[in-house]
């Protein structure tokens, strides 16, 4: 048996050099290869510890596949850092060795299924609790590669993982044979089967794109990016001063038929009470300048605050000042345009671990004390709301969708089921400094336009402001670390895609087999 700790390096290796934006994603189809043929070989060794040793190979390849691919969390937070590499490893880890007991209680066959259902469990289950970080998701691979993966707009994020599996264990297959038979045409149809696994998605995808064209209305969207510096001009500049830098970007590109302006995430980050919001000076400026462009609405990011003084209304989001005194903290997005007084509000309801969630408050608070972790402003927990309402502009309606929310397919979908015409990201990506993490940040925005086959206007305090069609494609952009404004023509798509229609059906029928799996594996009678 080969040294399995250098089969595990490698794998981690593979992984991180396939991971967007400087990797090759098509490494990704035998990365794990080197890892499930170590695990084979001590489960039919007569190792001592065979368990310790499965985790322990798994664990190491998972550690270099997590710290060489989000490093750059160390610019926003060193702790935040390593309990994202170390426990996100430790996860990944848990569910291989959970896979590597029942294959040793099923045939391979049925072992082999198995282990997709079970990661493909995991990366559901990592979407939806509280230290959600599904950052390495397996489908986010092809990012940079989305002539691959036009078929997402059916399968979601969730199809290329299982894809990505698929593959892995075919190759896997063909490598056990020739270690038993050292003979090419013992497998040489396995070669095939497993290059057909590759090549006819990636031909289907092909296809698809060819044929796909821009569906909806145009309209006119103006892209702002202001680039301050989040860790020393942000908090310390009133949102009149960001009005007037806002408003002279604006002036560049405004035309009589824009119908949408975007600026960043809390770029209005000098908190604002909640119960005025559409009453301070700074919006008072905002909708006298919008009054000379009656189509025009503008959406952006605001920090607001909502003070409680009665204990009845404090919720589990809530944070505490002093006895008798709370407070509401929201990641806010606004649409406002010169017509009308009212705005509305959306408030980002998928938060970053640790920076504006609090992971299970109600247990570990008691215990720890409050550890959010201090990118600027204010530090507390940030309250979230259940629907998915999209704002109605003119003749169109958008999804405001805030920063870390662009990651989660099913999220995003909502607002289009809820007859969201095209999608807004704002976000601020500077946290990170000029790393991969900005840009892999940017391309995955791409993968929920073509999930929901609608394009995307995306602006970036700095980072990477961007317009994205609906096949994926990055058409405009502003680079890192650049102050300015983009102009482009997008589609209003209101067509749902399948995607759309059912969300994550993938994982919700691996969830299912890997019920049946760990229920028929430990329940099973097994040979003597």
């Amino acid at each position: 048996m080969k040294n399995p700790y250098t089969l595990a390096i490698i794998s981690g290796v593979l992984l991180a050099l396939a991971w967007p934006t400087y990797g090759v994603s098509l490494i990704i189809f035998f990365s794990f290869v080197p890892l499930l043929y170590a695990a084979h070989a001590i489960r039919n060794s007569e190792v001592f510890k065979k368990k310790l040793k499965v985790f322990a190979v798994a664990y190491l390849t998972f550690l270099i596949w997590n710290a060489i691919t989000t490093w750059w969390i160390y610019f926003a937070t060193p702790y935040g850092m390593l309990f994202a590499v170390l426990v996100n490893s430790l996860l990944m880890t848990l569910v291989f060795l959970l896979y590597n007991s029942v294959a040793k209680r099923l045939p391979q066959k049925l072992s082999l299924i198995f282990l997709p259902a079970i990661w493909l469990t995991f990366e559901k289950f990592h979407l939806n609790w509280d230290f959600s970080w599904p950052w390495l998701n397996l489908g986010n691979v092809f990012a940079t590669s989305t002539n691959y993966i036009q078929w997402y707009e059916y399968t979601g994020s969730f199809g290329g993982s299982l894809w990505v599996w698929v593959v892995n264990i075919a190759i896997f297959k063909l490598v056990l044979k020739y270690a038993t038979s050292k003979s090419i045409k013992d497998i040489q149809k396995n070669i095939v089967v497993a290059l057909l696994l590759i090549a006819l998605p990636i031909a289907l995808s092909l296809v698809l794109k060819m044929n796909y064209k821009e569906e909806g209305a145009t309209a006119e969207a103006v892209i702002l990016q202001p680039n301050i510096d989040p860790y020393s001009e942000k908090y310390n500049t009133s949102n009149i001063q960001i009005s007037r830098l806002l408003l002279e970007l604006t002036a560049e590109k405004i035309t009589d038929n824009t119908s949408i302006i975007i600026a960043p995430e809390t770029v209005f980050a000098d908190n604002t009470k909640l119960s005025s919001v559409n009453k301070t000076l700074m919006f008072f400026r905002l909708r006298e300048y919008l009054k000379q462009y009656p189509n025009a609405d503008l959406l952006a990011g605001i920090s607001l605050f909502e003070l409680i003084k009665n204990e009845k209304n404090v919720g589990y989001q809530t944070n505490k000042i002093k006895d008798g005194l709370w407070f509401n903290d929201y990641n806010s997005a606004f649409f406002m345009n010169g017509l009308v007084d009212s705005v509305p509000l959306y408030h980002k309801s998928k938060l970053v671990v640790g920076v504006e969630n609090f992971p299970y408050k109600w247990f570990f608070e008691p215990l720890m004390g409050d550890m959010m972790l201090d990118l600027g402003g204010t530090v507390a927990t940030k309250t979230t709301q259940e629907d998915r309402t999209p704002f109605t502009g003119n003749d169109y309606r958008v999804a405001p969708i805030i920063c870390y929310e662009s990651v989660y397919g099913e999220y995003v979908s909502k607002f289009v089921r809820n007859r969201a015409d095209f999608l807004a990201i704002i976000t601020n990506d500077a946290w990170w400094g000029n790393t991969q993490g900005h840009k892999q940040h940017l391309n995955y925005a791409r993968l929920r336009a073509i999930e929901t086959r609608r394009s995307i206007i995306r602006s970036a305090n700095t980072g990477i402001s961007a317009v994205i069609n609906q096949k994926g494609d990055i058409e405009q952009q502003l680079g890192y670390d650049e102050q300015g404004v983009l102009k482009s023509t997008i589609h209003k798509n209101q067509s749902l895609t399948f995607y759309v229609k059912y969300g994550d059906y993938i994982a919700r029928i691996a969830i299912f087999l890997s019920a049946l799996g760990v229920l028929f594996a430990f329940t099973r009678k097994r040979p003597s």
